[in-house]
């Protein structure tokens, strides 16, 4: 076998991957905006990307190759196509069905899943807003509503429209769909699901990611037990019932500082504050739909339909990337959830935009691609909103005015004794999914999963949850399910990436050096690396919880006083610099099929374009 036939193999799988790829990504888009109801062609096209990625002879095809190439003399075209199969090769294994049965349930799962997200997109949970009105929610708009609303009987029918999702979830064909997953993980040789998903993902044993899970929440009980316990104390024992503990939490400051992070602004506010920390796009082209709309998927995403990459003549293939957000505009709070989302999301889309390899399979958000790792990027750039000196800096109202140092203190103590809560909340899913897959299908009935949904619920958090387990939709899907607990492993990544940069670099808001050190660190390698190496890379010491645990463990007052230490430290370095002249992205800010705003005349324009198109269409 030549070099130049192995070189032929190589650049025919990176051009029929981006063939799939893309055509699945574009129908997803399409039928999860709710610009499409081509549910059947987007199951085919989900089938056809399935069928690519867990092809058993272009496994065997692929290992041939490495091997005919190993025998080979080092030389940099032979050692570029080496590791550009060996990309391949872990995508494949990481998907790879070897039996007809695993395949033919595969496809069982897709149709049932596609079934299932069709109908649920005609389902809409109601509840009560801020001005009165029974209306139909989004999972935002329940949330939102959740969290601010100073009426108790209005919360409550926002924590009710959760739980009727719950039963609606049940009694809709999700349990059939565990029942499924769990056949095709057996058919695979695994006990199940939950542990098929975190061996793929993440390439870990349950016994190691419940060792740390177990590790962190008993770290944490202590500092989770004095919050509910002060909640209690200062409000009454009515205050942690699950419709109520968010808005005695942070539901009132949340609304003080809605006038300081309107959602009309929050477009304006991410484009200058990652211009700033030098976070730039390489020349993607990125579509977000940021508003919610009857149909629309009720939850925030991140997918790139072209992955980034070098191709066959070393030229930059730059990626297109979709993202969006459910906000309301005229909603109180929908400012501060459209701001955390464009950075979230928006993190993703950086680190989808920086990959630099020679194939595609190195720049995508499923496995090999480590859940944790992908969200390490998204979750360290929205973890700078809460920080003093960003808020100081950014959050102003109509006129201007800067928020209040009072209202700021306000925020970090509404915040800082929820921390161990907000990441125990986290532990719940992970807890409960490997509950629910462990069961037996005849045990796994709607009240047996509706009690242990509860009863996780109350053993890990020491309440109900404000968010009900089921009304989560990545249960539903089955890239996501089994794998929220990788959400969790990056926020302990997220905690010691800032500690290294506040080491480094004293600060983080508006630091030029951050951009360019996520990039070469972190980005580019892709899934070549694995997580832990990245961040050995970048901070010089491998995956460690506890400065996660440390952070939910400090007091409000030690909080406080390294809010203020950022605010003073940020004030003495003056006005923010200018940062990059762009974030070298073409940019279109959509609404279903409506274009409302591009950066075609520049970023700042785009911004004016996005504000007045909101301004026009709601007032509060």
């Amino acid at each position: 076998m030549s070099l130049a036939e192995s070189r032929a193999f190589f650049d025919t799988l990176n051009h029929d991957y981006v063939a799939v790829h893309k055509a699945k990504e574009d129908l997803f888009w399409s039928t999860y905006m709710a610009i499409s109801s081509d549910d059947e062609g987007f199951a085919r096209a989900e089938r056809a990307y399935k069928d690519f990625i867990a092809d058993p002879e272009k496994l065997q095809a692929t290992r041939a190759h490495l091997g005919a190439l190993e025998a080979l003399p080092p030389g940099e075209e032979r050692d570029a196509l080496v590791h550009g199969l060996r990309g391949w090769q872990a995508l494949f294994e990481a998907h790879i069905i070897e039996s007809a049965e695993g395949r033919r349930l595969m496809h069982e799962i897709v149709e049932a899943e596609a079934a299932l997200f069709a109908k649920r997109r005609t389902y809409s949970p109601r509840h009560v807003n801020d001005r009165g009105e029974e209306e139909d929610a989004t999972l935002s708009m329940l949330a939102t509503n959740l969290a601010t609303n100073p009426r108790e009987e209005r919360r409550r029918s926002s924590f009710d429209g959760f739980r009727a999702l719950e039963q609606w979830v049940l009694d809709n064909g999700f349990l059939e769909i565990v029942a499924l997953r769990n056949r095709f993980a057996r058919a695979l040789g695994y006990p199940n699901y939950f542990e098929f998903k975190l061996r793929k993902n993440e390439r870990m044993t349950p016994a190691v990611l419940f060792a740390m899970l177990d590790d962190f929440t008993a770290r944490t009980e202590a500092a989770n037990a004095r919050t509910l316990s002060d909640v209690r104390a200062r409000h009454g024992e009515d205050a942690v019932a699950p419709w109520n503990l968010r808005y005695f939490t942070t539901g009132d400051v949340v609304r003080q500082m809605d006038e300081y992070l309107s959602f009309g602004l929050s477009l304006r506010r991410w484009v200058e504050s990652f211009r700033r920390l030098h976070i730039t796009f390489r020349g993607a082209t990125l579509q977000l739909d940021l508003l919610e709309r009857p149909g629309k998927y009720q939850n925030g995403f991140c997918h790139s339909p072209l992955p980034a990459r070098r191709n066959e003549r070393g030229e930059w293939v730059a990626s297109q990337i979709n993202f969006t957000s459910e906000a309301k505009p005229d909603q109180v709070g929908s400012g501060i959830r459209a701001i955390n989302t464009l950075f979230h999301e928006g993190g993703h889309a950086a680190h989808f935009a920086n990959v630099v390899q020679n194939a595609p399979c190195f720049s995508q958000e499923y496995a090999p691609t480590s859940m944790a790792y992908a969200e390490t990027q998204s979750m360290f750039c929205d973890s700078i909103l809460n920080d003093g000196d960003w808020l100081a800096r950014y959050a102003r109202n109509r006129t201007g005015d800067a928020m209040p140092p009072d209202l700021i203190r306000a925020r970090v103590a509404t915040r800082q004794p929820m921390m161990a809560f907000d990441n125990r909340s986290i532990a719940v899913v992970p807890y409960f999914e490997a509950a629910l897959y462990a069961m037996d299908d005849s045990a796994r009935t709607p009240e047996a999963v509706l009690a242990l949904a509860r009863e996780t619920e109350r053993r890990v958090l020491g309440v109900e949850s404000p968010r009900p387990l089921l009304a989560i939709p990545h249960l539903l899907n089955q890239e996501s399910a089994a794998a929220y607990q990788g959400y969790l492993l990056a926020q302990m990544a997220v905690s010691q990436t800032r500690a290294f940069f506040l080491r480094r670099d004293g600060y983080l808001t508006d630091n030029p050096g951050i951009g360019p050190a996520l990039a070469a660190h972190y980005w580019e390698p892709g899934n070549s690396v694995s997580h832990d190496d990245t961040l050995r890379s970048l901070t010089g010491e491998g995956f460690s919880a506890r400065y996660l645990a440390d952070e939910c463990n400090r007091s409000v007052d030690e909080a406080w006083a390294e809010a203020q230490r950022a605010i003073d430290a940020a004030a003495a370095r003056g006005p923010a610099g200018e940062g990059t002249p762009s974030l070298d992205a073409r940019i279109r800010i959509v609404h279903g099929a409506e274009l409302i705003a591009d950066s075609t005349e520049g970023e700042d324009a785009m911004c004016t374009q996005f504000e007045t198109w909101v301004a026009e269409r709601y007032s509060r």
